[in-house]
């Protein structure tokens, strides 16, 4: 958002009267999209993110913003639709290979998953969030050590992503780690995230 404006209400009425004087202006669109989704409004957002990929259809961001508002409505099949036509418009954009691989992971499809996530990986191999849904993928597959190898060397990149310690904690355990588990939960829990109480509670069992 332009930092001179104080009021999103004033920025997203500033964006619609220069839409009105430009109506195939396609980045005011995608701009107004991206203001109302700080509001919520997803409703209107999708139909300026629509209009945005009419008036210039290799917009790849806007497709992705779409398939977004899809994942928060649980649709799962508008979300890969509209990640995958964002990769066809761009293949080097890793965003959409990532946002794929989540769905074929809510989708238990790991194979796939681990197939967009090298391709995410190879244009952004600093992605972290890519980097930890690979792990995911692999832990998924019941490749536990692979699993473990994918999130310690992201650690040793980024020590402060819980999500990752957090998949450290499953790797470790299910390779009968349990005292390297229950370090990465304490790690993971130090950084804000919440482990499931049912995982806890199977690994002290175990101490």
């Amino acid at each position: 958002m332009k930092a001179r404006y104080d009021d999103i209400d004033e920025y997203i009425a500033d964006l619609k009267a220069e839409i009105a004087q430009n109506e195939q202006c396609a980045n005011h669109y995608y701009n107004l999209g991206l203001a109302l989704l700080t509001k919520r409004d997803f409703v209107a957002a999708e139909e300026a993110f629509l209009n945005a990929v009419r008036n210039s259809p290799h917009l790849a961001e806007a497709y992705v913003q779409l398939g977004g508002i899809c994942l928060e409505r649980g649709d799962l099949e508008g979300c890969l639709r509209y990640n995958e036509e964002a990769a066809n418009c761009r293949a080097k954009f890793p965003v959409p290979w990532s946002n794929i691989a989540f769905v074929h992971l809510q989708r238990g499809e790991p194979d796939k998953a681990i197939t967009a996530l090298n391709k995410a990986l190879k244009w952004d191999p600093k992605f972290v969030q890519a980097k930890n849904a690979l792990a995911t993928a692999y832990y998924m597959k019941g490749d536990f050590a692979v699993s473990e190898k994918i999130c310690t060397e992201l650690l040793q990149a980024e020590p402060g992503f819980a999500p990752a310690w957090n998949n450290l904690a499953l790797a470790r355990f299910d390779l009968g780690n349990y005292t390297g588990a229950a370090e990465a939960v304490q790690k993971a829990q130090e950084l804000g995230f919440d482990v499931p109480q049912g995982f806890l509670e199977e690994l002290k069992a175990h101490i």
